[in-house]
């Protein structure tokens, strides 16, 4: 019986070794998950913040072609090319014996003249003359057609309601 007993208490000397050594795998475990999570985050972030300045790099290109149409929307416009174009369409410019002024009574040129604007009448509301009992004796009107109507549609299936 003694020797049972002693080995049993030899057995019991390498638990908590064994518990150690299962403490530290399990610590290290949790370990390399925290650092998969760790580097899955920061690839993540790393990858969003390429994106962010790829799309950033785009807004600025925009903005550069926007700024050079309008450039050349600019240079379009300029009265010399506009007086070439139309000189090229056949156009000359009027001389002093060609304009032809017109005349309007009571028109101060010194003032600026205010543009009225004509608005078409709008067409008037319709009077609501309805009570509460005629509107209760209209929603009675359309119940009893609905239910005559069913009726009738019963009675010509072949159906008694």
């Amino acid at each position: 019986m003694t020797d049972w007993l002693q080995h049993t208490l030899d057995r019991s000397r390498w638990r908590p070794q064994r518990q150690v050594i299962a403490l530290m795998t399990l610590g290290l475990f949790v370990a390399i998950i925290i650092g998969a999570l760790y580097l899955s985050q920061s690839a993540s972030s790393s990858a969003l913040g390429r994106q962010l300045e790829d799309m950033l790099a785009r807004r600025d290109e925009l903005q550069q072609e926007n700024e050079r149409l309008r450039s050349e929307i600019a240079v379009y416009q300029s009265m010399p090319r506009l007086q070439g174009r139309a000189v090229d369409l056949g156009f000359t410019p009027a001389t002093a014996d060609e304009i032809e002024y017109l005349v309007i009574d009571g028109y101060n040129p010194n003032t600026a003249a205010a543009v009225v604007e004509v608005e078409p009448e709008p067409e008037p509301l319709p009077v609501y003359d309805e009570t509460l009992t005629g509107w209760i004796e209209q929603q009675w009107d359309a119940l009893l057609a609905q239910i005559d109507g069913f009726t009738q549609s019963q009675t010509e299936a072949g159906q008694t309601p």
